[in-house]
């Protein structure tokens, strides 16, 4: 097959850039918002986390009773050292961490999926037992959904501030998705109801300091998860606070 000149491959990555402007620019015909604009200007105070744990209370951490093995996904637009501090902490307490096999969050697109997928089946075959998945954000709507397709191979999972209820909009990230991913919010390319709870233990951890996702989304209702446990941080103090550290930490051990 010939190939395009070059002048008609660029004509077509200016048409993609256009549609995906496009993407981000619609109106949000829920008529819905993400959290006021306070919260999520608090929210770029992330970097100061570090600081606030060396200044508070020190984090203690007791051996797990019975150590599990983690896998942990990212956040949309995140790289998977942002849980790193985390994957310390679990490890210490006598859990194996693992990553998720992927780089940064960019979608759910069908792609990154089948990955993730691919690496779920590995660890899981390497383990020799059922697998806890933790996900921050969209990692969590994403570890839903492998629990599903999945759910022999899936212990347990926790979601961290995930938007997987109500409105696929009530979050300050939507636009920005759908720019970067490709896709509608509520168009995803892998068949997925989001708010059905998977086959397996499903916890819900939320914050009413949340400044990226509404706490109503990220808690969900008596159905659509097993159990919601309420939090004090922000959407980045899911995986950078002594909180959140010790709430995963309590769940590991709870299974």
């Amino acid at each position: 097959m010939a190939t395009l000149p070059f002048k008609d491959t660029r004509l077509i990555d200016r048409e993609e850039l256009a549609r995906r402007w496009a993407l981000a620019a619609e109106p949000c015909p829920d008529d819905i918002s993400g959290p006021r604009w306070q919260l999520l200007l608090r929210e770029l105070l992330w970097p100061l986390e570090p600081l606030r744990r060396l200044v508070g209370r020190p984090l203690e951490i007791a051996p797990a009773a019975n150590p599990k093995t983690v896998m942990l996904l990212p956040g949309f637009g995140a790289h998977p050292i942002r849980m790193r501090w985390m994957a310390r902490k679990l490890e210490r307490a006598g859990h194996t961490a693992k990553k998720w096999g992927l780089g940064y969050n960019l979608g759910a697109t069908e792609k990154s999926f089948a990955k993730v997928e691919r690496r779920l089946v590995d660890i899981y075959r390497r383990s020799g037992e059922p697998i806890h998945l933790v996900g921050w954000s969209l990692g969590g709507v994403m570890a839903r959904e492998l629990a599903k397709a999945h759910p022999d191979k899936v212990a347990k999972v926790v979601t961290m501030g995930s938007p997987f209820s109500g409105s696929p909009r009530a979050n300050n990230g939507w636009r920005a998705y759908q720019a970067i991913a490709g896709h509608r919010v509520d168009e995803p390319e892998i068949d997925a109801v989001v708010h059905e709870k998977p086959p397996v233990e499903t916890v819900a951890m939320w914050s009413p300091r949340d400044g990226v996702v509404r706490p109503r989304a990220a808690c969900g209702k008596p159905g659509e998860r097993d159990r919601a446990r309420a939090l004090r941080c922000s959407h980045m103090g899911f995986v950078l606070t002594h909180e959140a550290v010790e709430a995963v930490l309590s769940e590991l051990d709870r299974g």
